[in-house]
């Protein structure tokens, strides 16, 4: 496995506090946590940006993402809600370049935000425009 940080908890050189593991992906807790409960859902093969994850380990990780999501919710941590949130390259502030989702519980004032510009919420491009945006995304879809 490549030495990435995750790859050495996953191969077990490093600790890890697992709560779900199979063959494509594990879940495990974030040792530097938002909030008490989150947690990080990996593929176990090592993947540095989501784009490089396969469909099935992206499937995979959404069904755990959803099933420990609604551990979160029974458990006796504080949730009001949760989140999900992937960061993809360095601009999107990823730290550890092996493809992750975070789970993490959520609750009123509980200090964690995300900070949009200003100008978002006045920007409400013409649909030409967002047509025109997504015709190359559109076709450099890889196929399924």
């Amino acid at each position: 496995m490549i030495d990435c940080l995750f790859g050495r908890i996953l191969s077990g050189d490093l600790e890890g506090s697992f709560i779900y593991r199979d063959d494509l992906v594990a879940a495990l807790m974030d040792i530097q946590p938002v909030n008490l409960g989150h947690l990080l859902v990996v593929p176990v093969r090592h993947a540095a940006f989501i784009a490089d994850v396969t469909p099935a380990e992206a499937a995979a990780m959404m069904r755990v993402a959803q099933r420990t999501s609604a551990a979160l919710w029974a458990s006796t941590l504080k949730c009001e809600g949760v989140n999900f949130f992937l960061a993809d390259g360095d601009a999107a502030m990823q730290e550890v370049f092996h493809a992750h989702l975070h789970v993490f519980p959520r609750f009123r004032n509980d200090g964690f935000g995300l900070k949009f510009a200003p100008e978002y919420y006045t920007r409400r491009p013409p649909r030409a425009d967002l047509d025109r945006q997504a015709a190359e995304p559109r076709a450099l879809l890889p196929p399924e």
